[in-house]
């Protein structure tokens, strides 16, 4: 085990120092690196590394900085300004794809795996997708990039014309389920139901308690007694078939307003706002068209029978789900009182959570601010095995995830102005992170200024600069409702968990350390950070160490650091706001 000098790290006009095993001797400040492009960097470093630094290294000192200078250069964390949206489908061409499969539509239900998920691993566990009233299999298709590196993905298509029966699609699910669970039992199968594929799931499981799944419901139709889309079966039916009215249309009679255009309805209704406007004039009027195509009068009047028959089977059935759930709802579905279902399936379900997206439709996964993925990572709902591993189960960031983060930061980091020092083998003291040591084991000991601000600015500053993951050991409100009441929302804490926080116990401290991890430690806990007016600056560690003997037996480098500032700008804020201090 190596032990580095104390460190300081300064919030506000405040400074941070480390002292590591590392050569490196660059200090690379935050503004100068957002304010560079790549193929500047490159020739920047070239050109320094000649005038000034290599006139009198030794060859392996040359070596080593060209390698630490490429380094920089790979890190796909370090350039805010070049990290863009990732490559999804928009909804252009979810329509485009639904024309082609109704198309050449017929035949039984059946599976199909987008060509987009072929690049999952072979411990990926397996990912089910259930369609809702659609039937088309491809709600998912503005998620399928990024779904297919972590799953192996199967999307259930349900032809127009097909008229299985609820309780056969059921054992349609059930036979895939049980057939891939004896091919491969220790990888957890995932069933994604949007709506009508809510309802499969839920039966599913309740038939299935032996094999470990893992529910995903979006907008389950749970609550379609209680929904306006009951009150159109009746209507249907006494519908002459030479009317040819869509669900549009319909909804509009429900409404109380029939004379609005279906196209107008389509866009208020079914479809994500905000992806709308992308759309030219052309789509727009081509999207009646498709959803007359896909749902016709006696095909809708088919799918509202089937919502029926599997809203009344998984009501029935929900006593015996006793298996991991995810419920997403959004907060303006106008097809069903989602966000009320959702509160009610969570009483009901021992092992569920709730995701709620306030501004979203009932076509939740077609939405532009949903990214299902993300919204995995961040509820620790990943696992590869029958539990959940904290270490080994973690995805780290995209590029895109980081950029989101760094922006939700940035006023912390614009009003704290935080610099960070770090000390080099030969004592010298240099701005940045370039004494901090490149290979864990590495665990890093401080102490919380108040509320933790210092927490967010020194995470980010480490992947942008030195592409290090700083994984943090957190405390088990941020990952468990502990008990119910007034608690703050677990969504409040995704970012960490996003950015590799653990819950604090030792066989998680344990599994860090031992594949190499670099590991932030705070033994002061929550105590620290929420300490009272007259404790700046003090230390609310326990007695007895524990994690040094920890540190020691993997060999970890262990680099105390110290932060400042913080506090002493509430000490000048107090003139200002006397009655809050």
């Amino acid at each position: 085990m190596a032990a580095t000098r104390a460190c300081q790290f300064l919030v506000g006009s405040s400074v941070m120092s480390t002292s590591g095993n590392s050569g490196r001797d660059r200090g690379v400040s935050l503004s100068q690196r957002m304010a560079m492009s790549t193929e500047q960097i490159s020739s920047a470093a070239a050109t320094t590394t000649t005038s000034f630094v290599e006139k009198g290294m030794s060859s392996e000192k040359k070596k080593q900085r060209r390698k630490e200078e490429n380094e920089l250069i790979s890190n796909v964390y370090w350039n805010l300004d070049e990290m863009t949206e990732e490559n999804r489908k928009k909804l252009k061409d979810y329509f485009e794809e639904c024309k082609d499969l109704i198309r050449s539509d017929g035949g039984p239900p059946r599976w199909f795996s987008p060509l987009e998920c072929a690049s999952h691993t072979a411990d990926s566990p397996l990912l089910l997708f259930l369609p809702g009233i659609d039937g088309t299999g491809l709600g998912l298709i503005r998620h399928h990039h990024k779904l297919g590196k972590i799953f192996d993905m199967w999307c259930l298509h349900i032809p127009v014309k097909d008229r299985t029966s609820f309780a056969d699609l059921v054992k349609l699910v059930e036979r895939t389920v049980r057939s891939e669970c004896e091919r491969s039992p220790d990888r957890p199968i995932y069933l994604v139901g949007e709506s009508l594929g809510g309802c499969i799931a839920l039966d599913v499981a309740a038939r299935n308690p032996d094999i470990d799944l893992v529910l995903m419901l979006a907008n389950p139709a749970t609550s379609f007694n209680r929904s306006q889309l009951q009150s159109l079966i009746p209507l249907l039916e006494l519908m002459p078939d030479q009317l040819l009215l869509n669900l549009p249309y319909m909804l509009n009679l429900v409404s109380g307003d029939p004379l609005r255009m279906a196209l107008e309805n389509v866009v208020k209704r079914l479809l994500p706002l905000q992806t709308v406007g992308v759309l030219s004039s052309q789509d727009l009027l081509g999207m009646p068209q498709v959803l007359a195509d896909m749902l016709p009068r006696e095909t809708l009047l088919w799918k509202l029978q089937l919502l029926k028959s599997a809203s009344a089977s998984a009501n029935s059935h929900l006593h015996a789900v006793k298996v991991q759930a995810m419920i997403l709802c959004s907060g303006k579905d106008q097809l069903l009182p989602s966000q009320e279902e959702a509160q009610r399936l969570r009483s009901m379900l021992p092992k569920s959570a709730i995701r709620l997206f306030e501004e979203s439709g009932h076509f939740l996964f077609l939405e532009d601010d949903v990214d299902l993925v993300t919204t995995i990572k961040c509820s620790r709902f990943y696992r590869r095995g029958k539990y959940l591993d904290y270490v080994s189960d973690y995805i780290p960031p995209t590029p895109y995830e980081f950029m989101k983060i760094c922006e939700s930061n940035r006023w912390v980091i614009a009003a704290t102005s935080p610099v960070m020092l770090s000390t080099l083998e030969d004592g010298k003291v240099v701005r940045g992170l370039a004494g901090i040591p490149s290979e864990g084991p590495v665990l890093y000991v401080g102490y919380h200024m108040l509320l933790g601000f210092e927490l967010a600015p020194m995470v980010i500053q480490f992947l942008m600069e030195r592409n290090i993951l700083v994984r943090g050991i957190a405390h088990p409100m941020m990952f468990f409702r502990l008990r119910e009441g007034n608690m703050l929302d677990l969504a409040a804490f995704d970012t960490f968990r996003l950015m590799g926080a653990v819950p604090v116990s030792g066989p998680n401290f344990y599994k860090l350390l031992s594949s190499k991890s670099h590991v932030l430690l705070y033994p002061g806990g929550m105590r620290e950070a929420l300490h009272r007016k007259g404790e700046e600056y003090k230390l609310f560690w326990p007695e007895r160490s524990e994690f040094v003997r920890m540190a020691s037996r993997f060999g970890a480098k262990i680099v105390p650091f110290g932060v400042v500032g913080e506090d002493d700008v509430g000490e000048l804020m107090k003139p200002a706001f006397p009655s809050s201090f």
